[in-house]
């Protein structure tokens, strides 16, 4: 009989119920807060300690953020020595004041962004325990995602504003400090309970469970308000299935609600102060997102939820649950973009919950590959390649020598520039190359799936690949392997032509396969398709599937059925060959 000690366990992650209650200074920016966390450990494993993220002491001189930002040869503009400068009142930070596991204080200590707590007894797997905590906290002036008062003077971007409980998963603890990349949360349910100034809008994550109370264009209209007296209103907001939970909150919002016939309403906050152009673009924007929430449903898998929210607030765009924070100050195309972007988010990184420190191109590449064909459609910019961005800035930082792995961790990249074309360009073309590789029907049916069997989990790269291999059939180790953990490039091109005898030959390391266009003497045209040995098949496609291609071979021959005048390699532009010059060969 096998020991339980051999048994490879089944997919397993971990889970939270935040009950939080905060009540908010809107004049010195300070919050206190009370947080019951009911954690269950549903890994095989017993836990002695937890770690909580704290990431808005970030925001302080010398915090590794700041030093980060003042040693990186290209450092983000909206940091730069910021921090550096801020003075005690503009500073953020969360100070955990008790913290009690069961009802029993529990040892704790501060590292930076990260609580380290030493727990009392262990919790076992299966158990579920309960921390209760009292903090304090200061919002940052507004540097990076969260803040006070920011360029375009919305009052309060609250993101990654709690203490927050750190994932632990088959790879362990994952602590990594806010240096400036993004998050990664355990799956859970939020109760949130939150005390501000009456004047103020709140938009964000999670549904109003007041509305009567609270107004601000929550109210049903045939039901009469029943305002609280005092300074201050109390919002409650619930939100089921989330891993995390962003609000913002200004005065002169604007609120409106456009109503899907799906009956998803789409909430939109931005201020009545913007100039007239910029208030219109937010009203033609609405019946636009609109569009993209269904684009993405019918794309990739349906949204779960009955609500989401664009809140003008920010630095930038910046995805969270069920909303997103985008700066408001932008033209129409901008605004647009920014939106279907930061929307598409809800899918790749939030349902489809990829662990970002260490495969930021899961997140941002995927969205970036999904974002684009949705505004080259909804917007009928009529692209060919709606993705050909990505392919010139992979191709700069290539040609200029400073691209780094996709495997490496997202703190870790030399530069911000090799961050971010790994991350979008490289992360968009791995699955716009899969279009070449497996066919465009198996790339658009293996996101779907992937979406069914991982949604509301943490999917791995291994796990991306696996759909793609289960609904094409063919195998794609290689091709993970050589785009993902590698820097080797792709460079075909053709050797010679003599008579109808055409040569390929490889001259960079990562192999392909590759699809060849011949133009005959006679003007007549036939494609050609030559699949990589290690796919173990081929494509669907109309063209002559010729032998395939041992990698080791560094030449590949076969015969033309008539005379040549012309030979192509690729013509679609989807394989990210480094160089063209080489992929047309004609007799002159």
């Amino acid at each position: 009989m096998q020991s339980d000690s051999n048994v490879i366990p089944a997919y397993w992650q971990q889970h939270v119920a935040y009950t939080m209650d905060i009540d908010m200074d809107a004049n010195n920016y300070q919050y206190k807060g009370k947080q019951k966390l009911v954690y269950t450990n549903n890994s095989p494993d017993e836990l002695t300690k937890v770690f909580y993220h704290l990431y808005f002491n970030a925001f302080q001189p010398g915090s590794q953020m700041d030093v980060r930002s003042l040693n990186i040869a290209d450092p983000d503009g909206r940091v730069g020595d910021r921090i550096s400068k801020l003075k005690p009142n503009e500073i953020g930070y969360i100070k955990v004041n008790t913290l009690k596991q069961n009802g029993a204080a529990v040892t704790f200590e501060t590292v930076g962004t990260i609580l380290e707590v030493t727990l009392n007894k262990p919790i076992k797997s299966g158990e579920s325990v309960t921390f209760n905590m009292d903090f304090d906290a200061q919002v940052p002036v507004q540097i990076r995602r969260s803040g006070r008062n920011s360029k375009e003077d919305v009052a309060f971007s609250m993101a990654q504003w709690y203490p927050k409980m750190a994932e632990y998963d088959f790879q362990g603890w994952q602590t990594p400090p806010y240096i400036a990349r993004e998050f990664q949360g355990v799956w859970g349910d939020f109760d949130v309970t939150l005390h501000i100034d009456k004047s103020f809008v709140v938009g964000g994550t999670g549904y109003l469970q007041n509305p009567q109370e609270i107004g601000h264009g929550y109210e049903d209209k045939n039901k009469e308000l029943n305002l609280p007296k005092g300074d201050k209103l109390t919002w409650h907001f619930k939100a089921p299935r989330v891993h995390d939970f962003v609000w913002a909150a200004d005065p002169a919002y604007i609120h409106d609600i456009f109503k899907m016939k799906n009956g998803i309403d789409l909430h939109f906050y931005y201020k009545k102060t913007l100039d007239e152009k910029y208030l219109k673009y937010w009203k033609d924007l609405q019946p636009k997102t609109a569009e993209l929430m269904t684009y993405f449903s019918e794309h990739v898998g349906q949204y779960p939820y009955k609500q989401y929210s664009v809140i003008q607030g920010g630095d930038g765009g910046m995805e969270y649950a069920m909303a997103t924070l985008i700066t408001g100050q932008r033209s129409y195309g901008s605004l647009f973009g920014v939106t279907a972007h930061e929307m598409a988010h809800t899918w790749f990184q939030f349902l489809l919950a990829t662990n970002e420190s260490f495969h930021p191109w899961m997140d941002e590449g995927f969205t970036s590959y999904i974002s684009n064909k949705a505004e080259n459609e909804i917007l009928e910019e009529g692209k060919e390649n709606p993705h050909s961005g990505s392919y010139k800035g992979y191709k700069n930082i290539v040609n200029r020598g400073y691209e780094e792995s996709l495997a490496t961790h997202a703190d870790r990249y030399n530069t911000n520039w090799a961050y971010s074309t790994a991350s979008y360009s490289k992360g968009n073309i791995f699955l716009s190359q899969l279009e070449y590789v497996i066919g465009a029907e198996n790339v658009a049916k293996g996101i779907k799936k992937y979406f069914i069997d991982f949604s509301f989990k943490h999917p791995t790269p291994n796990d991306i690949k696996r759909t793609m291999e289960k609904v094409s059939g063919i195998d794609l180790g290689w091709y993970l392997n050589e785009w993902t953990q590698t820097t080797h490039t792709i460079d075909y091109g053709i050797k010679s032509v003599e008579e109808n005898e055409i040569t390929l030959e490889r001259i960079g390391q990562m192999p392909m396969p590759i699809d060849v266009e011949v133009t005959y003497t006679d003007g007549t045209k036939q494609s050609y398709n030559i699949p990589l040995e290690m796919m173990r098949g081929s494509k669907p496609t109309t063209a002559i599937v010729l032998k395939d291609w041992g990698w080791a071979y560094p030449t590949y021959s076969f015969n033309a059925v008539k005379t040549v005048k012309s030979v192509a390699i690729d013509t679609s532009k989807l394989m990210a060959d480094v160089d063209d010059d080489n992929n047309v060969f004609e007799i002159k």
